[in-house]
């Protein structure tokens, strides 16, 4: 009997929850939505039966504690998925404290999620698929051998594994300045990477990227795939694609398995901007003047950092405030401010309006 491929469709980092508060005390622009519709738009294909596996590589909320409302939310897309007969995988992230709230969304047949170290078995397309993986590991060094091997992933027969997980490997990059990690307690070494697995399926990193060598050029025994994530969380993110990853992958006689490719899918996202209001020398009409020109000749569904430099005088400071900005700005934009001693290379702007 011929077998097939396998098409896996891999979402992570859907941080769902970040600005949409359930009861607003401000009425202004809420990003909240974004997330919600980039995560349904990522499992599209699974609804239209195009893959046969959907992982999501964790962080699916934003924070460990939330509302039991915001947890049904989140969890009704992967449960269409579910439902529809496709097998989702959901690993917990850091953002989630390595476990999920527990809720009656989480029983169905078809959700499996990691809340220890497990191997799931499932026969698709004839194949007989492993997926193994464990939560989020944020204490002390992680020892990705011992992990793996808690999953028991080589105890039966496969014809393809995959291992997932929510953890930084080194060599990823994130940021505008390319930022890559090299070391540390919570920096797998490319030398963990179990060779006995077709790919691991990872979340965590926010840039779409396959790893396949380590820090000094040797290749890894099996390659690491982040699709990032599905919307920008920082300023530092403003000039990467945002999407989720199709992957297919063939079976193989030693139950390994094998990537055949990988199909980065974009999915929309509004513009990051960051603008620097110099304000010396300044009048608070002409700061006004400046702001609200800028403001305006921006795309109006826009996502604006104003970095402020240089002393700011009582009459500056009335023009920044949340409502002055609120009258400069469209109404479906979204602008913060952000003070020099606020700026660092992966944090995100303070001060939302």
């Amino acid at each position: 009997m011929s077998h097939s491929t396998l098409q896996v469709l891999l979402v992570a980092d859907t941080h769902l929850g970040f600005d949409l508060p359930l009861h607003p005390r401000v009425d202004r622009p809420r990003r909240g939505r974004d997330f919600f519709a980039n995560l349904r738009r990522a499992l599209e294909p699974a609804l239209r039966g195009e893959v046969d596996l959907v992982v999501h590589g964790g962080d699916l909320l934003f924070r460990s504690r939330v509302p039991d409302r915001l947890v049904e939310l989140a969890m009704e897309p992967l449960i269409e998925v579910a439902s529809a007969g496709v097998p989702v995988l959901l690993v917990p992230g850091n953002h989630e404290r390595s476990r999920l709230p527990l809720s009656l969304w989480t029983v169905h047949p078809h959700l499996h999620i990691f809340r220890s170290p497990a191997t799931h078995y499932f026969t698709l397309r004839g194949l007989r698929v492993a997926v193994a993986g464990f939560p989020c590991s944020r204490q002390g060094r992680v020892d990705l051998p011992a992990l793996a091997a808690q999953t028991r992933y080589r105890d039966e027969p496969a014809n393809i594994r995959l291992l997932c997980m929510h953890q930084t490997v080194e060599g990823a990059q994130v940021g505008v300045q390319n930022y890559t990690f090299r070391s540390g307690p919570d920096v797998i070494p490319g030398r963990d990477i179990p060779g006995d697995v077709a790919a691991v399926l990872a979340g965590h990193i926010h840039r779409a990227q396959v790893l396949r060598r380590d820090l000094s050029g040797r290749p890894l025994a099996a390659p690491v795939v982040y699709p990032g994530s599905v919307e920008r969380t920082a300023f530092a993110e403003r000039e990467e694609t945002k999407g989720y990853a199709v992957l297919e992958l063939a079976p193989t006689s030693d139950g390994r398995g094998r990537l055949l490719a990988v199909r980065f899918v974009s999915l929309p996202t509004r513009p990051m901007v960051v603008l620097t209001a110099p304000i010396a020398d300044l009048s608070r009409d002409e700061l006004q003047a400046v702001l609200g020109n800028r403001l305006m000749n921006l795309d109006p569904c826009s996502i604006v950092s104003i970095d402020v430099s240089g002393e700011l005088t009582p009459p500056l400071a009335e023009v920044l405030t949340a409502s002055a900005l609120r009258a400069l700005a469209p109404p479906t934009m979204n602008v913060t401010i952000r003070w020099p001693r606020e700026k660092t290379l992966n944090r995100g702007p303070c001060g939302r309006i």
